[in-house]
């Protein structure tokens, strides 16, 4: 392929491969047990993840006391991606999993005690508790995922980075698959304490495989964690104008295109169905990210990774504004009246809307693969730990700010407006981006430069 090439075309060229590679899960076991591990525990996170959300909006009944699970959480997400990502630059990276991930599962437990106090005394309890207990898992996890994606490329071999990370992608698609639908099923059969239980149990799989990885100390001297090193990232990243623009652009996808916060008003009272069509409206932009994972053979043959990237999250746009617009139609009332229990969806529209969401997954995906991709191969180990530290304060900050817009828009206005609006304001900014920064849309991964 040559530098002129559209990306698109090289995604179809290649025909060696279709489906996702799975050499690194033969080749490497301790791969593959991470993977392994980090795919049952995911499902619990997702399944704890989607519960919170519909036990305090079964509380409050105020889609804003949802919303606010992910802004509370936001700063201290914030300071945590950066310490972490210190600490793993700093410290054995298999230690610092350790820690963290005993932390993420405290507050597991303490989220199931809440669940069960809630169902064995008279009235309702405040939600403050949630939201500390939420907050300390989002921190830890926040520490546990920065430091977990700076080991693949000391476990794996370079040529093999961004096939582990199409890997991860399906993993991530299969947990937000069946995480959010069974999150539905499992509140309306079994109720909470249950429900956040099943995530405590399923966690011991993810931490069996951080247990087994093998020591993984720095190769080089690094500074301890503090302000120093702190601006030692900072000021690698000021001469690394094409991984700073991958983390611009995953801001603006992610607090403009983030309905997800929504759903719950949706299910009670848009398109009906209740916690069971949260699940599924949830669970469908996980087929999409599982999809593209699963075909995601021909990702070792792209090169034009700024281009992908940019064209991946313009289609994110598209569809996100094709998810409003469908909720603006059952808002209509047109198609008769909705209620709570799945026997009163309107299930056309629900099928319309999972649609779509599954093309935001989809389209995400392609963007994660070379956004990952290119980080860890552009960047020096010994910066790694910082970078995914700033990267998972991106990935994780912007859905929270999202759901701040979201949630706040959809009581000024109405629900359907937030996706519509962020949906095409993401079209146009990502398009003025490319556009603006060069260095980013001619990058090639054959000379990949930070």
């Amino acid at each position: 392929m040559t530098d002129a090439q559209d990306p698109t075309e090289a995604i179809e060229l290649p025909r060696r491969r279709r489906f996702v590679d799975l050499s690194p899960l033969r080749e490497h076991p301790v791969f593959a047990r991470l993977f392994i591990g980090t795919s049952i525990s995911g499902v619990g996170f997702w399944v704890t993840s989607v519960a919170v959300g519909l036990f305090i909006f079964d509380i409050t009944g105020d889609t804003f006391a949802v919303a606010l699970v992910g802004g509370i959480s936001l700063v201290p997400m914030i300071v945590a991606g950066l310490w972490g990502g210190m600490l793993a630059d700093a410290f054995d990276r298999r230690k610092v999993l350790i820690i963290s991930s005993i932390v993420a599962w405290a507050a597991i437990i303490g989220i199931v005690v809440l669940a069960a106090i809630d169902s064995g005394v008279p009235g309702r309890p405040p939600v403050w508790p949630l939201y500390v207990l939420t907050t300390l898992n989002a921190v830890a996890s926040t520490i546990s995922n920065a430091t977990r994606s700076s080991v693949t490329p000391r476990i794996v071999p370079a040529d093999m980075v961004s096939r582990a990370n199409a890997l991860n992608g399906i993993t991530f698609g299969l947990q937000l698959t069946i995480g959010p639908a069974l999150a539905g099923v499992l509140v309306a059969a079994i109720g909470f304490p249950l429900t956040f239980a099943v995530d405590a149990v399923l966690f011991t799989a993810g931490f069996l495989g951080v247990l087994g990885l093998p020591k993984l100390p720095p190769l080089s001297h690094a500074a301890k964690p503090g302000l120093e090193s702190l601006r030692d990232g900072i000021r690698f990243l000021k001469t690394a104008p094409n991984i700073r623009m991958s983390f611009i652009v995953d801001i603006v996808a992610m607090s403009l295109g983030r309905p997800y916060v929504l759903l719950p008003a949706i299910g009670a009272s848009v398109l009906g169905g209740g916690p069971v069509t949260v699940g599924v409206l949830t669970a469908a932009t996980a087929i999409g990210t599982f999809l593209t994972g699963l075909f995601s053979g021909p990702v070792a043959h792209v090169h034009r990774y700024g281009v992908a990237i940019g064209r991946a999250i313009m289609l994110f746009g598209a569809f996100t504004a094709l998810f409003g617009i469908v909720i603006a139609v059952a808002a209509t009332g047109w198609f008769g009246p909705v209620g709570a229990s799945w026997d009163q969806v309107n299930l056309p529209l629900l099928l319309l809307a999972a649609v779509a969401l599954a093309g935001t997954g989809a389209s995400d995906e392609v963007s994660a693969i070379f956004r990952s991709t290119m980080l860890l191969t552009a960047a020096p180990d010994e910066m790694r730990g910082r970078l995914q530290g700033i990267f998972i304060v991106v990935v994780t900050g912007g859905p929270r700010i999202g759901d701040m817009i979201a949630g706040g828009l959809a009581v000024l206005t109405t629900v359907w407006l937030p996706p519509v609006a962020g949906g095409l304001a993401i079209v146009a900014i990502i398009a003025i981006l490319l556009r603006a920064q060069s260095t980013f849309r001619l990058y090639d991964a054959r000379d990949p430069q930070p």
